[in-house]
């Protein structure tokens, strides 16, 4: 597949200091693509640039084959993007909203505002004023206002942020129905990681301005250059002096044995022989957190 959007060396610098230095990934259709990093990494300064808030000092970014640089309109008319928050109109309605908005972009009709606001699910309360709406109900409206142009790229940096669980789901499910329905490339800058993790196909991690990684999600969790962990759970206390050959931690009703994932049926093998009862055998996987922490400490323990 083409990548709809291309970083290539982006480098950006403010007032001497390097803030971005030689990004380079691509994003594809059909994906949410995470955008991850500490604070100051430089995620918001990066989303800026591939939205033309700010200038890039060295490199390229495409966006399907236009140059953001040489062909900003070209480029910005397949984007739609969310910074932070929302900037709605909250004495108007939210169908006066969209409204307004569509008056800047030629040939958006009121059937594709309908449409728009179908997708979000603001049917029942679109013509309600945007101060009696609830934050999801605002993230809401202002994912429509991004849809109206039908764009290729969606652009969300903290698309959950102040959400409840409920509000967090809905907004998850509306980008997953853009890829997979729509074949959009969603890209999202967010703390939570959590939410992350169910939501995103791939990720990119930043640290100091440098990439650290890109990789498919599942990939990236799992990383099959870490150690195999599983946990086992018995009937009854038991003496594990026998697993001389596994190392193991005691947990409440069972242990945590670090080995290799070949082992595992010989470990098995071991403990029937020995007339133990086991109940269960389950991989303990690490969390996006978890993986995300690891990194990103040994990155700035390289980059110290």
């Amino acid at each position: 597949m083409k990548p709809v959007v291309e970083l290539k060396n982006v480098t950006k610098v403010i007032k001497g200091k390097k803030i971005i230095d030689s990004l380079s990934f691509d994003i594809y259709e059909g994906e949410v693509f995470g955008f991850l990093g500490p604070n100051g990494a430089g995620k918001t300064t990066t989303i800026r640039m591939i939205v033309g808030l700010m200038n890039i000092t060295e490199g390229d970014i495409l966006i399907c084959g236009n140059n953001v640089k040489s062909s900003f309109e070209k480029a910005l008319g397949n984007v739609g993007a969310i910074v932070e928050n929302p900037e709605l109109y909250k004495f108007l309605t939210g169908y006066q909203n969209l409204m307004q908005y569509a008056r800047m972009i030629k040939g958006i009709t009121k059937e594709k505002i309908d449409e728009v606001v179908e997708l979000v699910q603001l049917k029942e309360r679109i013509h309600d004023k945007v101060r009696t709406y609830s934050l999801g109900m605002r993230q809401r409206l202002g994912l429509a206002q991004c849809l109206l142009h039908d764009p290729k790229v969606l652009i969300l940096d903290e698309p959950t942020n102040g959400l409840d669980p409920a509000g967090i789901r809905e907004i998850r499910d509306h980008l997953r129905f853009l890829t997979r329905e729509r074949g959009m490339a969603v890209i999202v800058s967010s703390h939570l990681l959590s939410e992350m993790e169910m939501m995103c196909d791939r990720i990119a991690i930043i640290q100091s301005g440098k990439l650290v990684e890109v990789q498919n999600i599942r990939e990236f969790v799992q990383d099959s250059k870490q150690k195999y962990y599983i946990e086992l759970e018995f009937q009854q206390e038991t003496d594990f002096s026998f697993l001389t050959e596994f190392p193991f931690v005691k947990k409440e009703s069972g242990i945590e044995v670090e080995m290799e994932k070949e082992k595992v049926p010989d470990l098995i093998r071991l403990i029937v022989q020995n007339g133990l009862n086991l109940y269960e055998v389950r991989a303990v996987s690490k969390t996006l957190e978890e993986r995300f922490l690891e990194v990103t400490k040994k990155g700035g323990e390289h980059s110290a």
